[in-house]
């Protein structure tokens, strides 16, 4: 079996700045699914291993072989500054798949973040670089390539699942300390647009709270609390 190495996903740039002026408001994640409905969200698994650090960006996908993983040296190959890696390692708890020299080599190519349905070790190194790692494990072991040399089979910006659901290059990640969520690329702007609304609702019924307002009055007033 060979490696598939598939072309960057196309970016809309402008689309991606839009989410990333919401890095401050409050739970975003939790408005990202909200907006959605409540869908697309990863199992709860996969959490903050490094830094207390939201990460949003566009999705540079990898899928490996259950019981054969290797290392993804690939991804440097075509990673473009903004990305945050998504990587179905089968949810692999004892072998990891990635360490400190990966999240040096991703802070130099201006990766933003990775999330691994699988186990990470050297969490102390990527603590230490500012890198953002989510997984569903860690573990000291390393893949075998270190040893064998041998880094295939191996996908690389094909479509996979992680954390229980479907995710495409180019889809959009938004992880925090609460959770991971995507939004499907190809609805980013209608989403963004229900994201918007919701967050600056939110804030809206915060003051209200401030103020005194009650239950009745702010169901009134917003519809939901």
């Amino acid at each position: 079996m060979k490696n598939i190495v598939m072309p960057h996903a196309k970016i809309d740039q402008k689309i991606i700045d839009k989410y990333l002026a919401l890095k401050d408001v409050y739970s975003l994640s939790c408005i990202v699914t909200d907006a959605q409905e409540r869908d697309n969200v990863m199992r709860n698994n996969i959490v903050q291993r490094t830094l207390n650090r939201r990460i949003i960006g566009p999705a540079l996908t990898v899928k490996l072989t259950a019981g054969d993983i290797v290392d993804c040296l690939g991804i440097f190959e075509i990673a473009q500054p903004g990305d945050i890696v998504v990587i179905d390692a089968f949810g692999e708890s004892q072998t990891s798949i990635w360490g400190g020299l990966m999240s040096g080599l991703s802070v130099a190519a201006g990766i933003a973040g990775v999330v691994i349905d699988g186990s990470a070790r050297d969490t102390d190194e990527a603590r230490m670089l500012d890198f953002p790692i989510y997984s569903s494990a860690v573990c000291p072991r390393a893949s075998h390539t270190a040893y064998s040399g041998r880094k295939e089979p191996i996908e690389i910006n094909t479509p996979i699942v992680c954390g229980g659901i479907l995710v495409k290059p180019g889809d959009l990640i938004v992880a925090d300390e609460i959770g991971v969520v995507l939004a499907p690329a190809d609805q980013l702007e209608e989403i963004y647009e229900k994201v918007r609304e919701q967050a600056e609702k939110e804030e809206a019924t915060r003051t209200e709270i401030l103020k005194g307002a009650t239950v009745e009055e702010l169901l009134a007033k917003f519809g939901r609390l």
